[in-house]
This record gives structure tokens, sequence and C-alpha cells, in this order.
């Protein structure tokens, strides 16, 4: 036996999948207890159809996919296999569908797994129950098919179990022990089990499993309709379980698999139907299995209508057999993966389906034996990313439900993500209102992207309109805000940045072992770094300021950020972190007549040498008690400046009177994002996340060589000798050409990388793209391609920053 002991609860194919990948790793003091039998325990896995789409917006979803299937596709049980490889096949049945579906097309390519686009008849070729009348196209992913859910379950635990792994059914867990702050094992209704580390992977009981160690789970059980039909007469004489690709129609809400003769129906397009976990029945309880609820025959009336008109051949044929089965929905669709806040030992792997069960195994596996994980990027799932607000019962219920709503639905970039809103506003939130905001949310904050009042601005401008899919949640005047802001003067609502007090007088040296850069430098400096992962991956970028000896404000990226703080705090109680956010403001105010702004307003010395680039201070403006740090992130001159909530609507009023004669405007995050691209500005969990480190991101600036150990500086200095890829700027001269992020890179007939974002730059006249590219051709002027749908869109690498590489505006 090796290891710590570990205890599993829940015996799906997540739990599986962690004991097993656990144990080849050498934890072989593992545990996993189970309410159901084995292997179908009665949870999800248990009635799981087992369609393995791996298409992804996410490119850590599509990999935990991708390793999923070449996992399953290598088990079997005594010769029966857990993976029927007979591709994956999405279809269009209208124009805007076809158009999605080369979206698709170039995610998929971008995350490096082979798709083809079909034309009709190769569709129909592929899937001849198709009628060849109704589709227009289609996407054909080889590798996707169908993973036998329970047989993966049980040859999971067969190896698991022969490296010394006991499983144990029909033991239900009724508590989480723990001591001084520390999980020490669960109670059972057959006695307690030591353990060093608790995994929940309860599926759809995984919030009742988590209350117990006093977390809150922000997962919502959902009933989905499984139908399957009886034998349908062409597919008379079929022996095999699955011959045809497994088929979506996602402008229907529906998906299709073989069952020999007959076929299974999956329908998203009915009525949401929650359930919560307390009211989930026991396995001994329920009329077939805790998870399956009974058929509702009317919610699955349109499903079977459209069935029968895309597939003729199923006219000949009926429903025999169909369930409502319960799976689980999180708040942005996103796995729940990572160690409870308060309670150490105690780790959660949930909402996770059937398509990525193999590769959050490995990814959990990974983080447990060696402190992180090297095979995916987990930002994206990390359960400690959500606000407080994002863990409330009725947010949680009522995005859930919007999720399975929308689970097909073609969503744009900057779709609005609906109600509950608004949740945060900032203290300028009435003022904006009146400029006729155009809000977007972010995470839960109204922030506005571009400002009706100013139209007038837009005319004699040189906007030019991008393409119909970059133009929505546009506007040209977000053109005129970006180029307004480099003539004159604009004002940003900058209140959404998360920012952090550190304090106490062991806070320096703290700040000095998280970042990169040196930090604990004289009151009134300001320092760009990183925090780096103990791999040397980047996990945030963020400013310090040190606003006194025992006193740092930080701005951070999310709540990552505070939870990576918090969990290496010291013992000793000398440094203590507090999220400031909520009850403070931010203007950034920005632009060529910024101290023009500022300086009548205050009587201290705003000038160059009075508060230089990369310096902070207190002031006032006004009546308004101000911190103002001297940086930007449009690359002009200017502050951010920083107050109480209750004096927000005061400063905004402040720094307007004196903005507007000036020529001033207010501008929103649309002119910003533009702005930031053109400087070369990176924005962490979108052009850098934790698989990247400083030398390929671009960043090495903020690592301070020179300084003492931080963490992940050993792995650097490893890495730092072998850069094989660059995050690359990329110009585009059509302007209706403008990509949005994620589509592919091509090198000639080969992708080679991918877009991470994107914008129009107004001051340069040219669209810009950031991009992944192997360190060989990110040349300046190499001209490359960008997939955007059905087109290559020529780019060309460029020297970065596009503009002022002299800092003389930001300096000045």
């Amino acid at each position: 036996m090796a290891g710590p002991r570990v205890v599993i609860i829940g015996a799906g194919v997540v739990g599986a999948a962690l004991a097993d990948e656990l144990s080849a790793r050498g934890w072989t003091e593992v545990t996993v207890v189970d309410q159901g039998p084995l292997p179908a325990t009665g949870g999800s896995s248990s009635h799981a159809p087992g369609l393995v789409f791996q298409t992804n917006s996410s490119k850590t979803m599509t990999e935990l996919a991708r390793y999923t299937v070449e996992k399953f596709s290598s088990l079997d049980v005594d010769g029966e296999p857990c993976f029927l490889q007979v591709g994956g096949l999405e279809v269009a049945t209208t124009p805007e569908r076809l158009t999605e579906l080369h979206r698709r097309h170039g995610w998929i390519t971008a995350w490096g797994v082979e798709a083809r686009l079909l034309t009709p008849a190769e569709c129909v070729a592929q899937h001849p129950l198709l009628d060849p009348d109704r589709v227009l196209g289609g996407l054909l992913v080889p590798t996707d098919g169908i993973a036998k859910a329970v047989l993966a379950v049980e040859a999971q635990l067969r190896r698991a179990g022969a490296r010394g792994v006991r499983c144990l059914a029909r033991h239900e867990v009724l508590d989480i022990l723990r001591e001084d702050g520390r999980v020490t094992g669960v109670r059972t209704d057959r006695g307690e089990i030591p353990a060093d580390v608790v995994v929940c992977c309860a599926g759809i009981w995984g919030p009742r499993i988590a209350r117990m160690a006093g977390m809150n789970l922000p997962l919502t059980p959902l009933a989905h309709q499984l139908a399957w039909t009886g034998p349908i007469p062409a597919l008379a004489g079929q022996k095999e379980e699955a011959v045809r690709p497994i088929l979506r129609h996602q402008d229907a809400d529906l998906y299709y698999r073989d069952r020999f003769d007959g076929l299974g129906i999956g329908f998203y397009g009915h009525r949401p139907m929650p359930v919560a976990a307390d009211d989930i029945l026991p396995f001994d309880d329920a009329a077939t299995m805790p998870s399956v609820l009974k058929f509702t025959e009317d919610d699955f009336t349109d499903a079977w209508t459209e069935t029968t008109s895309l597939l003729p051949a199923t006219q000949d044929a009926a429903i025999e057999e169909g369930v409502n089965g319960l799976f689980s929905f999180t708040t942005d669709n996103f796995p729940l993966l990572g160690e409870s806040p308060d309670l150490k030992g105690f780790w959660v792997a949930e909402a996770v389906w059937v398509t990525h069960s193999a590769g959050v195994g490995r990814a959990v596996a990974e983080w447990l034996v060696d402190g992180h994980c090297s095979s995916f990027d987990l930002h994206e799932c990390d359960v400690n990313r959500f606000e407080p607000h994002q863990l409330a019962p009725e947010y949680v219920l009522t995005r859930d439900c919007r999720n399975f709503v929308e689970v097909y639905d073609i969503l744009h970039p900057l779709q609005p993500s609906g109600d509950p809103r608004p949740i945060r506003t900032s203290p300028f939130h009435p003022r904006q209102q009146a400029h006729g905001a155009y809000f977007l949310e972010a995470n839960g904050w109204e922030r506005p992207h571009w400002y009706e009042a100013n139209a007038r601005l837009v005319e004699g401008r040189d906007i030019p309109t991008p393409n119909d899919w970059a133009a929505r949640h546009w506007s040209p005047i977000v053109g005129a805000e970006a180029q307004l802001t480099r003539e004159t003067v604009a004002m940003y609502d900058m209140t959404a940045l998360k920012r952090l007090e550190v304090t106490g007088p062991g806070a320096a040296a703290f700040l000095e072992r998280l970042c990169t850069g040196k930090v604990a430098k004289s009151v009134g400096s300001v320092t760009y770094t990183l925090l780096l992962g103990h791999d040397g991956g980047i996990r945030s970028d963020i400013t310090v300021a040190r606003l006194a000896p025992d006193r740092f404000q930080v701005g951070a990226n999310g709540n990552l950020d505070l939870d990576w703080f918090r969990r290496h705090l010291p013992a000793d109680g000398t440094v203590q972190v507090r999220d400031l956010t909520p009850g403070t403001c931010c203007v950034g105010l920005w632009g060529p007549l910024a101290r023009e702004v500022l300086q009548p307003l205050t009587d201290d010395d705003f000038s160059n040498d009075g508060l230089k680039y990369f310096r902070a201070g207190h002031t006032y403006l006004g009546s308004v008690p101000v911190t103002a740090m001297r940086l930007s992130y449009v690359g002009e001159l200017g502050w951010e400046l920083y107050t109480t909530a209750d004096q927000g609507l005061k400063l905004w009023d402040t720094l307007w009177r004196a903005a507007e004669p000036l020529g001033g405007a207010v501008a929103g995050r649309g002119a910003f994002n533009s702005l930031r691209m053109e400087k070369g500005y990176r924005s962490f969990g979108t052009d850098m996340t934790y698989e990247h480190d400083p030398y390929e991101a671009g960043v090495a600036f903020a690592v301070k060589p020179d300084k003492g150990d931080f963490i992940g500086r050993a792995a650097l200095e490893r890495r730092r000798a072998d850069v094989r890829r660059r995050l690359t700027c990329l110009t585009i001269d059509d302007p209706r050409s403008v990509v949005m992020g994620k589509e592919p890179v091509y090198d000639g007939p080969r992708a080679v990388g991918h877009v991470t974002s994107a914008a129009y730059g107004y001051t340069i006249g040219k669209g810009i793209a950031y991009a992944w590219l192997p360190a060989e051709l990110a040349v300046p002027g190499t001209a490359l391609e960008i997939g955007y749908f059905d087109r290559r869109v020529p780019a060309v690498v460029a020297e970065e920053p596009l503009f002022d590489p002299a800092m003389s505006r930001l300096r000045g």
C-alpha cells in the first residue's frame, strides 16, 4: 500500500476513473464507496446513453473528452468493448445551423481533433435514415462514439482493484468527519472509514454530500428525456449494436444513437425539470434506479414528430420505452473540480458527464498526487471560481435551467447571460443608464460596452462595419469611443476588476513568495507581476500596489486569485487577505488630456515628476478621497482612480464635469478591448492560462530572476530553455474579416494554432488577432490564414506592440 488514505464517494464513471488513475500513480490505499450496487450504482452513469461528442468551444473540455475516447477505446470487460467508435455526425437543417457547423469545425480543428464538413449527400451516406431533403450539411468527427458507461465503470474498478483499491457497494455516506479544519474520514451506514483525502464524485447527489463538508455546490440535477424505439423495419437484421454515427440534430434539440434494429432518442427541447438532490430516492425505493424518473410522454410529442420527419423510416416504428433521466448542470456548463476552501482534504469532482469522465479522473489524480494538473488547463473547472452571488440557490437554479434550455442553441461569444439581472451594479450605474449604456454582464457586474449618447461621435469618422457575426452586440460607437480616447480623454468603469487587500507584518514577504516580480519596494510603488503554479504555468497576472508598509492592494483576475492567496497564508496569522471589490469602485481616466482633467481637481502634484508611471498615491479629487494609480490598460496617459462605493457617484460626477468641457467622453468595454490589443496587453484566461509559461506568453519581463525564491521558480527555469510555441500578434487588412477568438490558424493546409482574442484596431486601421503558434512561425512577416466559418482570412505576423512601442504616451 502507498500514498495517503483516500475515500472516493461515488462509483460512477468519474469515481471509477479516479480510482484507476490514482492507483496507476501509486496511490493504492483507496476506498471507493457507493450507496448502490456495483457496477450499475443507480446514478447518471447507469442510464446514460453514452454519446461522446468531442466538439466543444472550450479547448480543455475537448481535451478531457479526447482522453476519455482514447482510454475507453482501450478498455473491455471480458472481451466486450467499452467504446464503440462509430463517429459523431452533427447535421444542419437550417442555414444558421450550417453556418454554426463551420464554426464548430473551426473549434475542433483548432484543438487538434480530426473532423470534416460533409455535403448533404455525404451525410446521408453516413446515416442512411436521414431525409436527404431536410439536410443542408454536416460535421463528422470520426473518433466520436458510444461509451458503454457501466462497462467502463467495471473495467476501471477491476484495474484499480487489482492494484489494491477497495470497492464497497451498498455503503451510504451519512457524514464527512473532520478535526481541526481537516477531513479525517467518512461515516457510512456500515461504520466509519478513516481518510486523509475524501473526493466527492457523487454526481446528482453531489450537493447533499458537499453540504456535509460545509460546502455549497452550485449544481442542479435536471431531468432529460431519453426514449428507445422498437424495431425499425429499415434496420431489420442489424446484429451489431451500433453501425451508424451517433447523430445530433441540434436545430430541434435532439440526438440519436443505434441500438441494434432500433434507435435511442435524446431530447433537450422540453421544459426544464429540476430536482433537488435531497429529493432523489434511495436505490431501494426507486422503481428503476434513483436517477431515472417516470417518462412524461406529453413532453416528448414534438421530439417524435420531428424524428419521423428527419428520419422517415421511424414512421414505421414506435416508442417502446422512455425515461426522464437525471444529469448534473452548472451555471457555466463546466465541471466542479478541486479542494474545498474551508475543509482541507475534501475534494470534489462533480458535474461531469460520461463524455469527459476519464479525462477528469486523470486530471484530478494528477492534481492530488503531484499538487498540480500537468495534462489539462483546469482554470475553467476549478470549483473555487465562483463569486458569492453565484452560489445563491436562486441564481444556481435559474442559470442551470437556462443552460438546459440553451444546451444546443447557437450562442454568440457576447451573448447576454439572461436572468437574474441585474445583480451587481457599480455606483456609476445611474449615470451610465442616463448615457444610454449597452450593458453586458461580467461576473455579475453590469458593464457598459458602449454608450448611445456617443452616437454623435461617429459622424465624420472612418469606422468600418465588421461581418454579420462580429457585428452582433457591436456598434460603430465602439470605434468612436476608442478613437476619442486616443485623441482627448475618456472615463471607463473599472469596478468589475477584482481588488484584494493584503495586510499585516508578513504581507511583503508573503507576496514576494507568490509573485515573480519584486513587490516589496517603496510605498507608492505599483508592480505588474505574475502568479505561477508549482509547474511554472501562469496562474494569473496581477498588479500589486504598496500603499503602506504593511498594506498592499492587488488588482486580480477573479476569485481563483483570492483562493490561491488564502491557501498560501502563513499559519502564524501575520498576513490577512480580504476582498475589497464590493465596497469600492474604480474609474479609469485615460487619454492625452487626462492630466488636464485631473490636476485642477487636486492640490497634489500629478505632473510626470509628481506621480510617475506605475506609482500610486492618496489624494482628494474635490471632496472625494481617492487612491490614484498611474497605470493604463489602454496604452494612454492616465490613472486608475479608486474610492469607496458610497462616494463613487460623487467621483464620477466630479470627473465628468471636468472632462466634458475638454471634449472627453465616457467609454465602454468594446473600446477598451480594442485599445488593449493595439497595445499588446494580455488577458488572463483568454490569451494565457495555466498551461502557458511567461516565456511563451510574452510576459517574461514580469519575471525578475535576481529576486529571491518564488512559487514556480525552479520549474520555470527548466521551461525557459524549451520554448516551442509563442503567443503571437497577427494583423488582418480586411476590416470585414474581424474574427472573434478560438478560430484555427493555418500555415497552408496545416492547422498550426488557434486564436485567443481578437478585435479591430481603430487607431491602426487593421484587424488584430492574438494566436498561439509554433515558435518557428512566430516571426514578423510570416503570412498565415485564419479559418473563419467557411473561409480563410489572410493574416500576417506583426511586431508588437502595434501602438506606441516607445511607451511615450504612457510615460508623458
